[in-house]
């Protein structure tokens, strides 16, 4: 499995998120008991497992629901505290704690691969040598968009040995030594690779494991106490939503366990899983920040969410424009093929909508566009 999602990819399902672009902000009276309401038809009409969404209003968490069942076949329903795979969702988590580590001087925005591994500016590849962290985060480093190496397959790199952090560091030593697939600084390629990296980068100038860096640096400040890494819940139990595969007409359950998510070699570009009132925390810290600092200063914020190199695509996220977000709107999405989640913010507005299901492939796509529409249409009047 892999993170099949490109930005790109996903604009082309926001037609109907723009058919709200004249609707103004209504009173904020919170509407946590129409969410369920709003939910349940789209699950049905899309067969899903789950479905769940959020809303982030003047600044608040405004509404949280979730709907259906933990896994196909079982009569345990989802909670609103159960917790979603965010997929590529993770790359904005990733850049916003590189921001900090930016801000305490461990790290530049100009910093190199081969500045942080000295030991390696032999061994690895000329052309990335130069490569920075901004062109890491923003995948304007060259390299691919596979997330296996030339060779190898995700069960390979699974098998890597080590311990999380000593894995991340053997992938991208894989990584350098193959050639780039484009000239750095000259291509956007949506790349896993490129995040490890910059994990890699992180990890180094801190000495601890990327997983700890978030806890301590994000999470904990945030009080996302639901926050965790790679598949839900425990395995053997239904204790939290089991993720869906599709093939053909076929939904299959995949139960928890070390091999039912993505390698963690690749964490920094896609593992993170949380509730969706603790996601929404997160998204706060972003719709806010621009104004109001928090997390890293408001001028930092706003680099997070300018594409550095032109383009859409700033430091996790995509940058496009929308009238019912007042003009620039970010957005992002995720998926492991199992799950798929996706966030608009409207900083402008003060405002963001997230949905998340426990099942991949289109009907999942779409049936979180339609949480996301109706969620702007009921909140933006």
């Amino acid at each position: 499995m892999d993170e099949g999602v490109t930005r790109r990819d996903f604009l082309r399902a926001t037609g109907g998120i723009a058919m709200f672009a004249r609707m103004q902000p209504r009173g904020a009276a919170a509407q946590r008991h129409e969410i369920d309401t709003l939910l349940e038809p789209i699950r049905r009409k899309h067969d899903l497992p789950a479905l769940a969404g959020a809303v982030v209003y003047e600044g608040r968490t405004a509404a949280v629901g979730a709907v259906g069942f933990r896994k196909d076949g079982d009569p345990t329903r989802v909670t609103e505290s159960d917790q979603f795979h965010l997929g590529s969702n993770t790359k904005s988590m990733t850049a916003t704690v590189a921001a900090m580590l930016v801000e305490q001087g461990k790290l530049r925005w100009e910093t190199t691969i081969a500045q942080v591994f000295p030991e390696l500016k032999e061994a690895m590849r000329p052309e990335y040598r130069a490569v920075t962290l901004e062109m890491l985060l923003s995948h304007y480093s060259g390299f691919p968009n596979n997330s296996a190496p030339p060779g190898k397959t995700l069960l390979d790199v699974h098998r890597l040995p080590g311990t999380p952090r000593e894995q991340r560091r053997a992938y991208v030593e894989m990584y350098l030594k193959e050639p780039p697939e484009a000239e750095p600084g000259t291509k956007y390629i949506y790349s896993n690779a490129g995040y490890a990296m910059a994990g890699a980068m992180m990890e180094k100038v801190t000495d601890a494991p990327w997983e700890q860096l978030m806890q301590r640096r994000l999470f904990r400040p945030l009080g996302m106490t639901t926050a965790g890494y790679g598949a839900m819940g425990t395995p053997g139990k239904v204790d939290q939503p089991w993720q869906h595969r599709v093939e053909g007409k076929r939904r299959i359950p995949i139960g928890p366990g070390p091999l039912s998510d993505n390698p963690v070699a690749i964490a920094p570009a896609g593992l993170v899983h949380c509730s969706m009132g603790d996601w929404a925390k997160y998204i706060t810290a972003h719709v806010r920040g621009e104004k109001e600092g928090g997390l890293v200063t408001p001028e930092t914020f706003r680099r997070l969410h300018t594409p550095p190199f032109g383009g859409d695509y700033a430091l996790g996220w995509l940058v496009t424009e929308r009238d019912w977000g007042g003009g620039r709107v970010l957005t992002h999405a995720g998926s492991n093929t199992q799950n798929f989640a996706v966030v608009w913010l409207a900083p402008l507005r003060n405002f963001a909508v997230l949905a998340a299901t426990n099942q991949g492939g289109q009907e999942a796509e779409q049936a979180c566009d339609e949480v996301c529409a109706a969620l702007i249409g009921q909140f933006l009047r």
